[in-house]
């Protein structure tokens, strides 16, 4: 199987069965991010602890599986993260995907290919734009 076939199927299996998925009683904040495009939406429960950290991470997603598996991806690598931390992770994936360089994060490679197709981008990122919308969030509040 070629690297772009065994990324695929690393998307497809995430997204068939998210680890994260599921709305999260308690969250301190709450993001959200739609793509009337395409109709992906995301909806995010985030719990940061006294320090800023993350705790934890649980998403609602209805769109495509690529916005699906990027969802429940960000929610594996966002625990311990502070928001500053989660801010540059962000930009890295965002600039992978739109140069194809290289991956910021092991797991995150798996959307590496996405830079030949376009249009999948914003899939992708929609969950992290709806994390940065929760995250930024605290600060307003």
């Amino acid at each position: 199987m070629d690297q772009d076939g065994l990324y695929q199927r690393q998307v497809i299996e995430r997204a068939r069965a998210p680890v994260h998925a599921g709305p999260l009683d308690g969250a301190t904040h709450q993001g959200e991010g739609t793509n009337p495009m395409c109709g992906d939406r995301v909806r995010l429960g985030v719990t940061l602890d006294a320090a800023g950290r993350v705790v934890t991470v649980r998403h609602q997603t209805r769109g495509c599986a690529i916005c699906v598996a990027s969802a429940d991806m960000m929610a594996d690598l966002a625990p311990g993260r502070s928001v500053a931390e989660l801010g540059v992770l962000s930009r890295a994936f965002t600039d992978m995907l739109r140069t194809g360089g290289d991956a910021p994060n092991p797991e995150l490679a798996t959307f590496a290919g996405l830079h030949r197709h376009r249009s999948r981008i914003r899939c992708a990122t929609l969950p992290w734009a709806a994390l940065d919308d929760a995250l930024n969030e605290s600060k307003e509040g």
